[in-house]
């Protein structure tokens, strides 16, 4: 270029395949298309807006009673493609005359009715004057070709039938984007919406039928329900949520004006957030200014851990659609842009406030599913009441795990059940009884431990046996030693199972003792011990049997009229006690554990029969010796079968 030569002028231009990008491809559902025509409505002050559905899909009618339009103001900001309503209208831009806060910003939204159907017709009544146009695919596409501006067709006077506010009436309707009818698109609009109702003097109905918040669908399928603070549901919403906590609204670092607002819940199933109109549940949507801003904000938190699968929320966030900050919502308005600081402080909030919702559901969850599960099977309520404390706690959390897993039926529900419970009994024996429980987080997951049920219950009966045979060894020990009284009590009450393997869940009742001991049946005087030559005596329960247990003194000599005097003695005091209780015919047995036979086991059988009888039916003697032959030989066999695993252990989980 020559110094001579003209500064050249370059020109910008924008042309009308724009719209192909921005309106017809841009929006893929009726739902996000009807959004924007409600959000323009809403800052067009109206108070009611009617979508009209023809039941053939021919059409759609959005009508509002706003304040309309003039033919200005259709050609200068809703024809006017990118018209920034807040930047330009400076009386009215920002809060309209109601004092709304606008919702609108890009001035692209009225483009999304291309993308369901090919013609628009738009009429507008402002200040007593109505008018209207045609717009259509063809048309634009033709004016694109032709490289010319697009007019849209003006309507006839005598078809213009608004008198007030805006009326928009789609034609030639995608079918293949009208979604599954009426009922769904009420479900989903009601959830890009929390301006709807009284309260905000908004109102949108679909075939004349107002849409409520109810039609969100979510609330009512909530469990556990957290809302942040200053956030009320209304109570005859919320009166099914079981457990209900409060959360804090925002960081304290934050900017004063920053907040949220809404509620956080989780369902009792993740099956129970599936709903085949609304969409899927199980997510948190972000409004700001009142309408949908982010479709669903935990997608982005990236957690994985399972308590997400049964989460639903909605949260209010006007922070991220500030006026005096730039705009961060995509050109369809469901997602933002994440590198946004706000966005990223949103992000942040809501994973501090997640991890205690985390900590308190998995607490709530094991009390009330725990309570389900034993109500509908005495049989696990049993089995944990025999498990000490320690343990109690992670079979309870396993206990709810498995009560949340999808399964549909009940039966299979207790099967399951039994299944984890072989398997926690398993890993107890293994000492690893937590990792399992941390482990099920899901069905398939279970399955694979569980994969093959026979192997683990014959391993797990293989480890019963294997500690079995090691305690009897030790008992053995204790008493070739001749061990301290109080050792060889203490390790002969902790393992019952010696005296009879049908035992397993025989239990110590304190009440009774103390009510045994006040009697005297009960001896807690060493001398009188000594005098008696006894060890100690113990009472226990085993499935409504009422059973004392009386341990003699390896080397003392026993009379049949002794042991006959004593229990009986015993058995009088305990009727009494259980008389007292309402127990008319209990069912009780005396067993006395000696070192030394009895005379009449030799001389006289039939006598020793009858006079053990007489103390109460099943009343009998046990020598140390024969209980460790007989313990010995019964685990010995079951070791080396474990097909008759029933009739050797009391563990019995068949009828959880």
């Amino acid at each position: 270029m020559t110094r001579t030569q003209a500064t050249p002028t370059f020109e910008m231009t924008v042309d009308l395949n724009v719209l192909e990008h921005l309106g017809i491809n841009l929006y893929s559902n009726i739902a996000a298309v009807l959004t924007e025509a409600v959000a323009n409505a809403w800052d067009a002050d109206a108070s009611s807006v009617q979508i009209r559905v023809d039941p053939n899909s021919e059409w759609i009618e959005i009508e509002d009673d706003g304040i309309g339009m003039s033919v200005d103001d259709l050609n200068g900001k809703y024809l006017r493609v990118g018209y920034r309503r807040r930047d330009e209208d400076a009386e009215h831009g920002r809060r309209t005359a109601k004092g709304r806060p606008a919702m609108g910003r890009k001035g692209l939204g009225k483009l999304s009715l291309f993308s369901i159907a090919n013609v628009i017709e738009v009429q507008s009544s402002k200040n007593g004057d109505t008018h209207g146009f045609r717009m259509s695919v063809p048309g634009i596409h033709e004016a694109v070709q032709e490289k010319r501006p697009y007019h849209p067709e003006p309507l006839a006077s005598e078809t213009l039938t608004v008198t007030r506010g805006t009326k928009i009436v789609l034609h030639e309707i995608k079918r293949q984007r009208l979604g599954k009818g009426v009922s769904a698109l009420r479900k989903r609009l009601a959830r890009r919406f929390s301006i709807i109702g009284q309260a905000n003097g908004f109102e949108i109905k679909i075939d004349g039928q107002p849409i409520t918040a109810a039609d969100r669908g979510d609330l009512p399928k909530v469990q556990f329900l957290w809302t942040f603070e200053g956030h009320e549901p209304e109570a005859n919403t919320i009166s099914h949520v079981m457990e209900r906590e409060s959360l804090s609204a925002r960081f304290d670092a934050w900017d004063s004006a920053w907040r949220v607002s809404g509620w956080l819940g989780t369902a009792r199933k993740p099956k129970d957030l599936d709903d085949d109109e609304a969409g899927n549940l199980n997510g948190i949507v972000v409004f700001a200014r009142g309408r949908l801003f982010h479709e669903n904000v935990l997608d982005r938190l990236n957690d994985g851990r399972l308590y997400t699968k049964y989460l639903t929320g909605q949260i209010e966030a006007d922070f991220l659609d500030a006026d005096d900050q730039p705009d961060i919502a995509t050109s369809d308005r469901q997602r933002v842009q994440e590198d946004d600081e706000r966005y990223i402080q949103l992000i942040s909030f809501l994973g501090s406030q997640l991890n205690k919702l985390e900590k308190r559901r998995n607490e709530w969850r094991r009390k009330h599913e725990v309570e389900k599960a034993k109500e509908t099977s005495p049989a696990l309520a049993e089995w944990l009441e025999t498990l000490p404390e320690g343990y109690r706690k992670s079979a309870e959390t396993l206990i709810a795990k498995l009560s949340a897993l999808p399964v549909d039926d009940e039966d299979d529900r207790k099967l399951m059940y039994r299944h984890g419970i072989l398997a926690f009994e398993r890993m107890k024996l293994r000492g690893s009884a937590e990792e399992f429980v941390t482990s099920v987080e899901s069905a398939d997951r279970l399955l694979a431990v569980l994969a093959d049920r026979d192997s683990l219950e014959a391993s797990l009966y293989r480890d019963i046996v294997k500690s079995r045979l090691d305690a009897i060894r030790d008992f053995q020990t204790i008493i070739d030693e001749d061990a301290k009284e109080r050792v060889l009590q203490k390790y002969l009450f902790d393992h019952l199972w010696l005296l009879d393997p049908a035992w397993e869940r025989a239990t110590g009742s304190p009440i009774m003792e103390s009510r045994l001991t006040t009697e005297g049946v009960l001896i807690e005087d060493m001398t009188e011990k000594e005098r008696l030559g006894r060890v100690d005596i113990a009472y226990r329960t085993n499935a409504g049997k009422h059973v004392i247990v009386e341990l003699k003194k390896v080397g003392r000599k026993m009379g049949l009229l002794e042991l006959v005097e004593q229990g009986q003695t015993y058995v009088d005091k305990l009727m009494k006690i259980l008389r007292e209780q309402n127990q008319t015919s209990p069912d009780i047995e005396v067993i006395f554990v000696l070192g030394k036979a009895v005379d009449e086991e030799a001389s006289n059988p039939d006598r020793l029969k009858s006079s053990m009888a007489s103390i109460s039916p099943g009343s009998r003697i046990v020598h140390y010796g024969t209980l460790i032959r007989g313990a010995q030989e019964a685990y010995s066999r079951a070791r080396r079968s474990t097909s008759s695993k029933r009739s050797w252990t009391g563990f019995e989980v068949a009828e959880v």
